[in-house]
Parts: structure tokens; sequence; C-alpha cells
């Protein structure tokens, strides 16, 4: 079985972001063996200097090289990553899984993640050229990993 490892900077506050959460990992754990971090993101003021940004960004990314697997198909989230289709998606997670790769993603705070983690990744990706609130991110991350094993199998959940 695949091994997944979400790691996110912040925690999910909402009861219904949490539920929507638990009900992701309950039906991918049909799939992958599932491993979410929460880490703290640094606290920044109201109005951060480009230099506070910068080192909480430094901070943020010692904490997340920490938590990467050694081995693991590293996929770092962010606004500039390629844009592809569910899909596409699916066939990269098949392609990966094939060869015995297991896989981690990235989610940085809310001013992203440092060029270190990115440079780290083996892949950069988006999921939309829109802005989602940050917690809510990581429930279409499940969701789309979840809608790539339905699509391997040729279930009709995609449609």
């Amino acid at each position: 079985m695949i091994k997944i490892k979400i790691v996110s900077l912040g925690k999910l506050k909402e009861d219904y972001l949490r539920l929507a959460s638990s009900e992701y990992q309950k039906r991918l754990s049909r799939y992958a063996s599932l491993e979410i971090v929460e880490l703290s993101p640094v606290s920044l003021p109201d109005n951060p200097s480009k230099s506070q940004i910068d080192g909480a960004l430094n901070t943020e990314s010692e904490m997340i090289a920490k938590q990467i697997p050694k081995d693991f198909f590293v996929t770092a989230l962010c606004v500039e990553g390629k844009i592809i289709s569910s899909e596409e998606f699916a066939e990269k997670i098949s392609s990966l899984s094939n060869i015995g790769k297991n896989l981690c993603f990235i989610i940085g705070s809310s001013y992203g993640l440092s060029n270190k983690i990115k440079e780290k990744a083996d892949l950069r990706l988006s999921l939309s050229k829109m802005t989602f609130p940050h917690q809510l991110f990581r429930i279409l991350l499940l969701e789309q990993i979840y809608r790539a094993f339905k699509i391997n199998e040729g279930s009709t959940y995609h449609k």
C-alpha cells in the first residue's frame, strides 16, 4: 500500500473542515496509508516586513525539512506550480505507485513556502489559479488525492 504524508503549516480550526478532513482520511484508508503532520507556523505581526516574512519562511522550512521522509516523491504546493488536470494527477500517482514511490505533499503557511523547500521538491504543483483559504486548501488536496485513486480504479466518482 502506498504511503502518503501531508506536511501542513497550521491546524484545521473549524469543525466542518476537521469533519471533511476526517471523511477523506477514512475514504483514503482503502487506498493508502495516510499521515498528516500539522506544524505551527511562525507568528508574524499584522503587517510584517519582507525580512520578517523571509525569516519566518526560513524557520518554517527547517521544520518542514525534518518531516520529509527519505525516498518519497515530494510535491510542494505553491502558486507558481504546474497546473494539471485531475486525470493527469491520477496518472502521476499511478505511475509513482507502480515504481514503489511513496508521496509527500507540502502545504506552506499563508505566506507560502521558502525556496529551500521548493528546490527540494520533485514537483511544484498548483491546484488552481484561484486563491483559497489556507485551511480549505488541505481539504481540496485530500479530495484530489481521493479522486485520483477513484479515477485509477475506473470508478464513476469522477464523472
